[in-house]
């Protein structure tokens, strides 16, 4: 496996992590990373669970600070400092004021709730139905990105297929009109697309989003990707990382970026 960046992942600050941070750095390295950047999670108005995802983003910050401060780990080894933001368009106001407010190296924009109720649970397909819920999960995607654009990454795009094995079935061609339009918002406003591993983690072949999706980024005029593994616990840091250069390769891609002071850095794949 070539040495990537891991630019997706989790750590006690997250409502649903509770590794320690210095794990998740010092497991990193020993899975062979070229450098990370955590990105714990502020979902505000999490509906099914209030303020479960209420990120304390200065505890987060001074727990990082203390750490990439000291001598714990090769100072060779870069971690860098993000936030992944659960968009609902209510809250773009919200997030604009948190987002300046903070000197965040790199900030993911996802979908985690569509109407109130978050795809992982169950009811989410009992009241929209498989095919249903996912467009209408599609839809969501483009109001937020409409919505709000302080972000530089789309997280896990097709991230709903993760929790139905029907909508697993689902070719892009279902819905290859709304995806097209998201793709269309990302590239005109600079946003780079996320090839996020943590697909493999739940039975899935391809990452997400799925091939023909990031070979349709590329054919639309995408030149931005970025890799995560959404890991959340430590054996989870480097799932499908072995896969990551061949998908980038069959999409047409020689090089990924990581971003640092809210600039993309490039990579160039071996």
């Amino acid at each position: 496996m070539n040495k990537l960046w891991n630019n997706h992942m989790h750590c006690e600050f997250s409502g649903d992590s509770d590794t320690p941070m210095e794990d998740m750095i010092t497991s990193s390295i020993k899975a062979g990373m070229y450098g990370i950047t955590l990105t714990d999670h502020l979902d505000l108005d999490y509906y099914s669970s209030p303020h479960r995802f209420d990120l304390d983003i200065d505890s987060y910050r001074k727990h990082y600070d203390s750490l990439t401060d000291s001598s714990m780990y090769n100072k060779e080894f870069e971690v860098l400092w993000g936030i992944e933001l659960g968009l609902q368009p209510h809250l773009a106001e919200k997030h604009e004021e948190i987002i300046s407010s903070y000197n965040f190296d790199f900030v993911i924009g996802s979908t985690h709730q569509v109407d109130k109720i978050d795809p992982y649970f169950p009811e989410y397909f009992e009241k929209f139905g498989v095919k249903g819920g996912v467009r209408r999960f599609f839809e969501v995607t483009a109001e937020n990105i409409e919505a709000y654009k302080n972000f530089d990454s789309y997280g896990h795009l097709d991230y709903i297929i993760r929790y139905s094995d029907e909508a697993k079935k689902l070719p892009y061609e279902e819905y290859s009109d709304i995806i097209n339009e998201i793709l269309a918002l990302l590239i005109d406003r600079e946003k780079a697309l996320e090839i996020n591993t943590g697909a493999f983690k739940f039975g899935l072949k391809e990452p997400n989003p799925c091939i023909a999706t990031i070979k349709k980024y590329k054919e639309m005029g995408g030149k931005l990707i970025t890799l995560g593994s959404d890991a959340h616990k430590t054996e989870q840091i480097g799932v499908g990382y072995d896969k990551i250069s061949g998908i980038l390769k069959e999409c047409g891609f020689n090089s990924y970026f990581t971003y640092k002071n809210r600039k993309p850095i490039e990579y160039t794949i071996g």
